[in-house]
């Protein structure tokens, strides 16, 4: 019979091998490379809107039967500004709260206090905006960057963070630039401002998700991985192993350089007649699956 290794044991071990040479900065790097392979999966709530609308808790719950660990929030629905009341819920149910999808004025200067509380007390790290019409205007990006970077600023003594969301229209090229919108916000926000690449609309746009992932190094901690079928669509399907996004590429960027601190699956179609719930359930199979076969 093998013999249990102890606490002792253990720390014998790790004795010996620093004793051998084996730096503690390698054995850091180790079990920072473990932690990354063991990225958490959450589901954005929008996926399964429809269900919320009607019973919000019904709905939260399957989602976590489902074996989701966290949930990003887009709306509160009959929770409102009730944070202590959505925590009790998500604690009984064993979910964490990925992050949130939320506007650029909930940044401003005469709201951002009660974006901050309500936030922290529901356990919510990442505050991203889904869309700004300013994101993708000449001048106005500018300012918009600035907003960012003063959210930022504001968030970070609580260990929080703001961030933006693409679709495919921030990959098009810049006005009088050679770059895109996407690069243009990266390059004029602080490394504390989040791209939370939505990887199936970069893929829409013609772009490598994972090329994106380690451009900006650290800056990808929330991303959504959303079953995308472009280019050669024959035997495709809207479901993440079944569509067409080199998700593994996507996955080890996240692991090695992202900062990936959560994977977001959102599904936003609907393949074969089936219903927003099974689609979710389906994806997060297929994503289980491949990462199975990463190890």
């Amino acid at each position: 019979m093998t013999k249990q290794l102890t606490r002792r044991d253990a720390l014998r071990v790790g004795a010996g091998l620093l004793a051998a040479g084996t730096s503690a900065s390698i054995l850091g790097k180790s079990a920072l490379a473990a932690a990354a392979k063991r990225i958490p999966i959450a589901l954005q709530l929008y996926s399964v809107r429809g269900d919320c609308g009607k019973d919000f808790d019904k709905t939260v719950a399957a989602v976590a039967k489902m074996g989701y660990q966290g949930v990003e929030f887009a709306g509160y629905h009959k929770y409102g500004g009730d944070a202590a009341g959505l925590k009790k819920k998500l604690d009984d149910l064993g979910l964490k709260t990925a992050g949130t999808h939320i506007g650029t004025s909930s940044f401003a200067d005469d709201r951002i206090g009660q974006t901050i509380e309500f936030h922290q007390t529901i356990g919510c790290k990442f505050l991203i905006v889904p869309g700004d019409g300013a994101f993708c205007h000449p001048e106005k990006s500018k300012e918009l960057a600035e907003k960012f970077n003063k959210a930022a600023e504001a968030l970070k003594p609580h260990g929080m963070y703001c961030g933006y969301h693409n679709h495919t229209r921030e990959f098009n090229i810049a006005e009088g630039t050679d770059k895109t919108y996407w690069d243009l916000f990266a390059e004029r926000t602080s490394e504390e401002v989040v791209l939370q690449q939505d990887c199936g609309w970069t893929a829409h746009a013609g772009r490598d998700p994972a090329v994106y992932v380690r451009k900006y190094p650290g800056r990808t901690k929330i991303t959504h991985f959303k079953p995308s079928v472009h280019g050669d669509t024959a035997g495709k399907k809207a479901f993440l192993g079944q569509d067409s996004v080199n998700w593994p590429e996507v996955i080890t960027a996240c692991r090695e350089v992202g900062g990936t601190e959560w994977i977001t699956v959102e599904q936003e179609s609907y393949p074969d007649g089936k219903s927003p719930m099974e689609c979710s359930k389906i994806s997060l199979d297929g994503l289980k699956g491949i990462l199975a076969k990463m190890g």
